[in-house]
């Protein structure tokens, strides 16, 4: 098994907003990320105040956990953000309450304003979900457009 290269989980600042990957979002996941050899990697235990159908993670819920990892994929392999553009999502197994999520991710197609990568998501080895998605990479006045404010600073060296 390779060895896990923990990513800075604070890059966009302790406070910033985002659901996934913010430490201090009052109701988000909070996750952290790893690479692994080629892959990002993250690991999750969904609670109950997660769940949709009773004992399963609701099915938004663990595409915005795919979509997450995918996102953390560009910071590690490009030193980039991006904005999902599109999503194809495949529900294998339910995701269950109190169990151990393992996301992990790889670029499939690495473009120079375009990026796609596949995401996995297990739950004790067995697949539970399959995802791509497609990133639009953009400049750092394209970001502020699309976002209708400034870019916030901690993010304008992702944005080049």
């Amino acid at each position: 098994m390779e060895e896990e290269v923990p990513l800075d989980s604070e890059l966009f600042g302790r406070e910033q907003p985002c659901f996934g990957c913010s430490p201090s979002h009052p109701i988000g996941f909070h996750l952290r990320f790893a690479r692994r050899g080629e892959e990002v990697v993250t690991r999750f235990t969904p609670g109950e105040q997660y769940q949709g159908p009773p004992g399963v993670l609701h099915g938004g819920l663990a595409t915005t956990l795919a979509d997450e990892i995918a996102a953390w994929a560009l910071i590690a392999h490009k030193g980039r953000f991006g904005f999902t553009v599109d999503i194809k999502a495949r529900l294998c197994k339910p995701v269950r309450i109190g169990v151990e999520v393992e996301g992990t991710e790889r670029i499939v197609k690495d473009g120079s304003r375009v990026v796609r990568t596949a995401v996995e998501l297990h739950q004790q080895k067995t697949l539970c979900y399959q995802g791509d998605f497609t990133f639009a990479l953009l400049g750092e006045a394209a970001a502020q457009q699309l976002l209708g404010r400034p870019l916030p600073e901690q993010w304008k060296r992702f944005a080049r």
